[in-house]
Formats: C-alpha cells, structure tokens, sequence
C-alpha cells in the first residue's frame, strides 16, 4: 500500500510539472500577459504621438497659424511693425549682471573744461 502512495504521488508530480513550469505552464502564461500588457502601453503612446504629429502636420499644410508659431518660438521672428519685448528672470543665464560697472576716474579740469550748469 505504501509503495502505491509513492507511485500515485511521483504521478501527480509528473503532471503538475508542465502546469507549472512548462512551455505552457502558469509562469510562462504570466509572463506572456506581463509582455502583452506593456506592448499595449507602449502602442497607446505610440498612437497619441501619432494623432499629434498627423495634426501638426495637417495644421502646416493647411494653416499659417502653426508656419507663424515655429518662425517666432524657433528662429525668433517677429513681424514687421512689431515690438519685441523679452523678459528676463533674474539668475538666468542670458539675464545681464546686477553688479555695478566702475566708474571711469574724472578727468581733471583744464582750460578747455566746460562749467556744468545747474
């Protein structure tokens, strides 16, 4: 009876193995969705920079307003007859330096100074 129970049970061991870890098993099942499941991400980004893009270039071919938006923000173009007027935060590197300049020495007073008036 015993050596039965072994059989039986080296039997079910047998079987459980390629549920578990074999080419169709479980695990590799898991996995397989966990792959599904980022291609599917990775897709639905793929589409919306897609959508993006188709409109961009929809917008370019059949409208200025976009043509206007890149030559202003990419080449700095502005219209004619327009201001251009560029606000700087200070601390960034394109803002000028707060620290003051020397002041050039006075030159000494000769004949050919001229008195201030005031």
């Amino acid at each position: 009876m015993r050596l039965i129970t072994l059989a039986l049970f080296a039997l079910l061991l047998l079987i459980q193995y390629p549920l578990w870890l074999g080419k169709g098993g479980w695990l590799a099942v898991h996995e397989m969705e966990a792959q599904v499941d980022a291609t599917r991400k990775k897709t639905d980004e793929l589409k919306a920079r897609n959508a993006k893009l188709e409109s961009e270039v929809r917008d370019l071919k059949n409208g200025t307003g976009a043509v206007e938006e890149r030559a202003r923000y990419e080449l700095g173009m502005i219209k004619q007859d327009e201001i251009f007027i560029q606000v700087l935060k200070p601390g960034s590197k394109d803002a000028p330096s707060m620290t003051p300049h020397p002041k050039p020495p006075a030159e000494p007073a000769g004949k050919n100074a001229k008195p201030l008036d005031d």
